[in-house]
């Protein structure tokens, strides 16, 4: 006869560790009937033969499996019910995961050139190294929006089909000296200043390049982690002035050689 009611038994098997453990060492019997090896269940799900010999007399007090004799067990209706119940529960969660939450994880966001509905087809773009979406049908890359947004904000994308169409920004490397060797001294800040005007964005790294920037009354977008940053920026279609001391010089090249990304070193006296 089966036990009293256990509220623990509507739970479902990720609620529930031992309604888990229930649930697999059920299914082990139910695909290996009627010979079953209680070690070899063990082995299968990780848990000692004890505790699957704790579980089967568990399993045949509610029913859920008849036993025939000696190592020697069946799914009963009420065990193969409960099964499907709980596999139902499984389904509907997977269900939801698949289809609701990993979409959302795969999401990336763009900005919304025009309103946005959830569900429809955008065109994708890169403009300012920001992706952008629109709802304008000319385009070489498309994706689904899964968020509904107005112009200018944030709307999360999907299902990407084509390839985004840009090209790869280029950096202009300024190589400044040591103070030891007249450091900022040596830039001049009008050429400075003409060449910043010509990118999009100005990377400092140096005290010398700092003040050879202040001299030029310019103001630097990137000041740390200027190797990472600018690589970054670039591989997002920007172009970038990089003001770099010249002991400091190799390890921002090599990032950008390391990236496929274009670049130019001109010596502060060569402005």
């Amino acid at each position: 006869m089966a036990p009293d009611a256990d509220p623990e038994e509507e739970q479902s098997v990720l609620q529930s560790k031992r309604n888990a453990t229930r649930y697999q060492i059920l299914s082990e019997i139910a695909e290996r009937q009627p010979a079953v090896s209680q070690q070899e269940i063990a082995d299968e799900i990780g848990v000692t033969a004890q505790a699957v010999s704790d579980y089967l007399q568990d399993l045949v007090e509610r029913d859920y499996v008849r036993k025939l004799g000696r190592g020697r067990y069946e799914v009963t209706k009420e065990g193969v019910d409960w099964l499907i119940s709980r596999t139902e529960d499984l389904r509907e969660y997977v269900t939801h995961v698949s289809e609701e939450v990993i979409g959302q994880v795969d999401a990336e966001t763009a900005i919304a050139d025009d309103r946005i509905e959830e569900g429809q087809t955008v065109t994708m773009s890169m403009r300012d190294g920001v992706m952008r979406a629109s709802t304008e049908s000319d385009g070489s890359a498309t994706a689904v929006a899964v968020t509904s947004a107005e112009p200018g904000r944030d709307v999360g994308v999907t299902d990407f089909e084509g390839v985004l169409d840009y090209e790869l920004g280029t950096v202009t490397v300024v190589s400044v000296p040591r103070v030891a060797k007249n450091g900022s001294s040596t830039v001049d800040p009008d050429a400075l200043a003409d060449h910043a005007g010509t990118h999009d964005l100005l990377a400092v790294s140096g005290t010398e390049s700092l003040v050879a920037c202040a001299e030029a009354d310019l103001e630097p977008d990137i000041r740390f982690g200027t190797a990472e940053a600018v690589s970054e920026a670039a591989t997002k279609g920007l172009t970038v002035l990089l003001v770099v001391v010249t002991d400091e010089l190799s390890r921002h090249t090599d990032r950008l050689r390391d990236g496929n990304i274009g670049y130019e070193v001109v010596d502060a006296a060569d402005l």
